[in-house]
């Protein structure tokens, strides 16, 4: 059995590759077709234009539903290992899954409302995707600094450490040198200002600012890296539960043959069958 067939396993690693995969995927067509230029241009940038946003929107959609799933089983592992008297750790257990879902939810809304059609809407999605998820990877932290060292070592802690100041690193540099850009240009629409020339008004802060969006894209595709050794020790399973013997509005049990008018049999006068009258 390969290590990806262990448990659920596959979860976390097919929401990386798949959104690692859509990232690269649009980046290598909105260069070719020269609708961003080849440095370090905006993720959302390189969805903006058909026909990468197209595909933008299909992939980022299945991110986020692979996204829903791997919060949830992630929230079911932890409210399995630890011991219902903490009320503290189950408390935080569930906060994180509601900041996870509505992260994957944001995405939702950043792959179907481009920047530069409706670029309230995608901020937002982006807020909830990068923001929420940022809050979610910190939660997350904090799980993983309760449950060692009785459910794991401190060294899985370490890494997921590393990754949460990195990713608050990204968001807190790329919030200064967005701030910077906009107001170094007033009066352009940089929403829709898809190409930049070096040494123009604007362009240090504007790579600065790129940089750190891949840069915190990449923060988030390492956490969920963190998951696939966990998530190798779990397994779900869906349980189907009958509570009727059949599908009347009656009460359970009380189905019987004779409830049932008798249904008329067919005859070769039937005007059901091919050729009668």
């Amino acid at each position: 059995m390969w290590w990806f067939q262990q448990g659920l396993s596959f979860l976390p690693t097919l929401l990386v590759v798949w959104t690692a995969s859509a990232f690269v995927f649009t980046y290598i067509t909105a260069v070719v077709l020269r609708h961003v230029d080849p440095l370090v241009p905006y993720i959302s940038d390189t969805g903006a234009m058909a026909p990468e946003r197209c595909v933008f929107g299909i992939m980022l959609d299945v991110s986020a539903f692979l996204g829903m799933a791997t919060v949830y089983v992630r929230y079911k592992q932890v409210e399995t290992l630890m011991s219902s008297d903490d009320t503290f750790v189950h408390r935080l257990n569930r906060y994180g899954l509601l900041l996870g879902l509505f992260s994957s939810l944001g995405m939702c809304v950043v792959a179907n409302f481009q920047k530069t059609t409706l670029f309230s809407v995608h901020l937002l999605g982006a807020v909830l995707t990068l923001g929420v998820g940022a809050l979610y990877i910190l939660a997350q932290t904090l799980l993983s600094h309760r449950m060692q060292p009785h459910v794991h070592s401190a060294g899985i802690f370490h890494v997921r450490l590393a990754v949460a100041l990195w990713t608050f690193a990204s968001i807190f540099t790329m919030f200064v040198s967005s701030v910077v850009m906009y107001s170094s240009l007033p009066g352009v629409d940089i929403a829709r200002k898809l190409h930049w020339s070096p040494g123009e008004t604007g362009f240090t802060a504007h790579i600065i600012s790129t940089t750190c969006e891949w840069s915190l894209a990449l923060s988030f595709i390492s956490f969920f890296l963190t998951y696939i050794r966990d998530f190798q020790k779990i397994k779900l399973r869906a349980e189907v539960v009958v509570q009727c013997d059949h599908l009347y509005d009656w009460p359970p049990g009380s189905f019987a043959a004779a409830d049932i008018p008798d249904k008329p049999e067919a005859s070769e006068s039937s005007p059901l069958l091919p050729g009668a009258t």
